[in-house]
């Protein structure tokens, strides 16, 4: 069998529906729905040194993700993504183990390429003829080049301040790009507008159910290369989070499963000073988010003013005994040349703000030094060259 899926379930009241029928939110609650899978079925059947052998892809998982018939599995190759062992900036933090998750290696150069596939194959799989697709710019991209590989048309809309190479990349594979005046908030409300409209799928952050399977994955992927352990701290660059939501889920079932035991590690949300409104939640004790009032950063995947499922993102913080904090967009660009430098990973900014949140937290005396901590970097710095000053930085 090539999909466990058993049936959708409310993330806020539990009700289940069936994932037979196209969804979006939940009808009952209009929350997020979950994919659940037959897990005790999953571990009569197999036994987890099955995956070690198949092909270094994120389609290894199959079992644990939503496409029923492998004929409608759109890929370019993503996931099977390194865990880099970053042993120079670990000694030059006294650290025992760290490791950079290094996602900027996925087909169009970030993780939202997980995400795009699954939620793409999937809509394929349940007949669905065209997509709109909100997006700060790397969803966008990755959604034309899944759509095009589909060879289905999708309309993408992002503000128009949006990076340049997103809007190039989403013009080259043949969407149409829409730019908007304001930010991913306002495109969103224009994509489900225009997909009402005209009867397309919107494939907005969470607001359907298969983009977290495939950033679960990156979960599944840590484990795997760790020898089937969690690591004891994940710090994540936070914007619409999908990437915690999907690894906590992750590590969720591979428990349920008897494949990996001990606690879930703890997750770290990293936001920018400009745009933290989970990290505002998170200090007030609050279960949901306020919208972030005029949100900036150079880190455009961060700016996101208000998470649809920022209640998913708090609980798994919270859960898992981990933190949220803000750092400052200057920092995250030294970071980039930091992390280049000591360990030849060029990293997009919001990958780079996981370090600054580590040294901060290193010090603080939240982690401490004999932990095994994973940093998230969520895509390739080569998308944001243009932060990089070669004059600045010229030494010769």
């Amino acid at each position: 069998m090539f999909s466990y899926l058993d049936h959708l379930e409310c993330t806020q009241c539990g009700k289940t529906y069936p994932h037979t029928e196209l969804q979006k939110t939940s009808p009952c609650c209009d929350k997020v729905l979950f994919a659940r899978y037959d897990l005790p079925r999953l571990r009569r059947d197999l036994d987890r040194s099955v995956f070690a052998s198949r092909p270094d892809n994120m389609w290894r998982f199959s079992e644990l993700l939503p496409v029923l018939q492998p004929e409608y599995v759109l890929t370019l190759g993503e996931g099977g993504t390194p865990l880099l062992k970053a042993g120079n900036l670990a000694k030059k933090l006294g650290l025992r183990s760290l490791f950079i998750k290094e996602e900027g290696l996925n087909p169009t150069g970030t993780f939202k390429a997980r995400g795009i596939a699954a939620a793409v194959s999937k809509a394929q799989e349940l007949g669905v003829t065209g997509f709109t697709m909100p997006s700060a710019g790397n969803a966008a991209g990755a959604a034309a080049t899944y759509c095009a590989r589909a060879g289905l048309p999708v309309k993408v809309f992002m503000p128009k301040d949006a990076p340049l190479s997103n809007q190039k990349e989403s013009v080259m594979a043949g969407s149409e790009l829409n730019l908007v005046d304001g930010l991913i908030g306002d495109a969103g409300r224009i994509a489900v507008a225009v997909a009402e409209e005209q009867h397309l799928f919107d494939l907005s952050t969470l607001k359907e159910p298969y983009r977290a399977e495939g950033k679960k994955t990156m979960g599944l992927e840590i484990a795997l290369q760790l020898g089937w352990k969690m690591p004891d701290a994940i710090i994540y660059p936070t914007g619409g989070g999908t990437g915690i939501i999907g690894m906590y889920k992750a590590f969720q079932e591979l428990l349920q499963l008897g494949w990996i035991e001990g606690r879930q590690p703890k997750f770290i949300a990293v936001q920018p000073e400009g745009c933290q409104p989970i990290v505002r939640a998170f200090q007030e004790g609050k279960e949901t988010s306020q919208a972030w009032a005029n949100a900036t950063t150079l880190a455009d995947g961060l700016r996101v003013p208000h998470p649809f499922a920022d209640y998913l993102i708090l609980d798994a913080i919270r859960k898992t005994g981990g933190t949220a904090l803000a750092v400052d967009d200057p920092s995250m660009v030294d970071a980039m040349y930091e992390i280049a430098a000591s360990e030849g990973i060029i990293a997009c900014p919001e990958g780079a703000a996981t370090l600054v949140g580590l040294k901060r937290l290193l010090v603080d005396g939240f982690l401490s030094p004999d932990e095994t901590i994973v940093l998230l970097n969520t895509g390739s710095g080569y998308k944001y060259l243009d932060l990089i000053q070669v004059s600045a930085r010229n030494t010769a």
